[in-house]
């Protein structure tokens, strides 16, 4: 595959079929938000990607890079979606240290909900 090579898919359209965003509404309005870039600048939805291409995605204040390396007409398996693209080495880590810090961050599991009598004593100050 040459990497000026179209993939024939709109922005909006291949963010959905590769499953990093649940529906093309929320992946079209990312875009338009200018929170996906290709190759460093801020697009549109209608924007053609071509093999190779860059595309900085950012979700909640997480954001991913990865490289698009195929495209497909209708949306693929979870399995299969990693095959559209290839995630950046320095994208990997930075997921990694971003979930290592949620973990970190959770707050402790205290035995889950109170019963009625940890309730009442809380209630009457005796916690």
């Amino acid at each position: 595959m040459e990497s000026d090579e179209h993939t024939g898919m709109r922005v909006d359209k291949w963010l959905w079929t590769a499953r990093l965003f649940k529906t093309r509404a929320l992946a079209a309005e990312a875009v338009k938000g200018g929170r996906v870039h290709v190759n460093g600048l801020a697009v549109k939805p209608g924007r053609e990607l071509r093999l190779g291409d860059e595309l900085e995605v950012t979700v909640g204040p997480l954001r991913r890079t990865v490289i698009v390396r195929g495209a497909a007409q209708r949306r693929v398996s979870g399995k299969e979606a990693p095959t559209l693209y290839e995630e950046t080495p320095e994208s990997l880590a930075e997921r990694e240290r971003q979930s290592e810090l949620r973990r970190l961050a959770a707050p402790l599991d205290l035995g889950g909900r109170p019963t009625k009598r940890d309730r009442r004593r809380f209630d009457a100050g005796r916690w």
